[in-house]
């Protein structure tokens, strides 16, 4: 997916679970099937998993990153009323590796790109009540660090207008154009949440067409109050997404901007994964699909 990428394979997590983690040695270990952009996920027994970034970058940031996601996915686990992941141990880079990795809980359930539950009004309210619980943990002071989602939507103008050129013959790029255009001006006045910051259908676990847990926490932060929302335009049909506004008891202004963020991650899932990741790029025309359907 990635001219960076790091292949690891299931002899090379072995041997670094027998050197660095022996009490977990005899366990066996598979590599997930997964859509997942980020990092490779394998499984060690039964209750454990195990995390791999895909991209190179310098072990020192890598390492300072994975410090970072195991605090914000101990935090979130606090607030929760459904299962995520708990931080567990950090492994160290060695043959085959070159950056460190970590090791978390493993969680049942199906994810949701497997198991779809668009039409559901209860896993509606279930994700409102899930985001709910988030946003009312204490920011304590901290604001959004300016990276990625969640901030100002006027500064991914660059990637959009990118987004927008390499998606030519793909999507009809005048009409999202004009979206965007009018999207990109929404005013922010709320004050920044904490929140997950990427609840697509991949990061989320379903049992029945409930959630059952949450998967991907290391982004827990705050950042606009709108930025969570986009699980309304990822995973939802039109009939749940209104149950989700409702249980949040969105204003117009705050839903239209879950829609921008919705929009902006869209657009960039589908011409950049086309090839390296359908499934990916499904989902992000899906998306717009539903916020053209929900723009006059």
């Amino acid at each position: 997916m990635h001219d960076d990428q790091v292949d690891v394979t299931t002899d090379i997590v072995a041997t670094l679970i027998r050197e660095q983690f022996p009490q977990w040695s005899d366990h066996a270990i598979h590599l997930l099937s997964s859509t997942g952009t980020v990092n490779a996920i394998f499984r060690i027994g039964d209750g454990l998993s195990a995390r791999f970034p895909l991209r190179l970058t310098d072990p020192a940031e890598a390492l300072a990153v994975l410090e970072r996601e195991a605090r914000a996915s101990a935090e979130l686990a606090q607030v929760s009323r459904f299962p995520v992941p708990e931080p567990v141990a950090l492994g160290k880079p060695g043959p085959g590796c070159p950056m460190p990795w970590s090791i978390q809980t493993w969680l049942p359930g199906i994810v949701a790109f497997d198991a779809d539950p668009s039409g559901s009004d209860a896993f509606a309210e279930d994700l409102a009540a899930f985001i709910a619980a988030l946003r009312g943990a204490e920011t304590r002071g901290r604001r959004f660090s300016g990276q990625n989602r969640g901030g100002v939507l006027t500064d991914h103008d660059d990637w959009m207008a990118k987004c927008f050129e390499e998606s030519e013959g793909l999507l009809d790029v005048p009409r999202l154009r004009q979206v965007w255009s009018r999207l990109r001006e929404l005013p922010r006045t709320a004050a920044d949440v904490m929140s997950h910051g990427d609840l697509i259908p991949g990061n989320v676990l379903v049992m029945g067409d409930r959630l059952s847990g949450v998967l991907d926490t290391g982004g827990f932060g705050p950042a606009d109050p709108a930025l969570d929302l986009v699980s309304g335009w990822h995973l939802l049909q039109s009939g749940p997404r209104a149950v989700l506004r409702r249980a949040l008891a969105c204003d117009d202004l705050e839903w239209e901007r879950g829609k921008a963020w919705a929009f902006e991650q869209a657009m960039g899932l589908v011409w950049y994964y086309v090839e390296s990741n359908p499934t990916m790029s499904s989902l992000g025309r899906r998306t717009l699909e539903r916020i053209l359907e929900s723009t006059p």
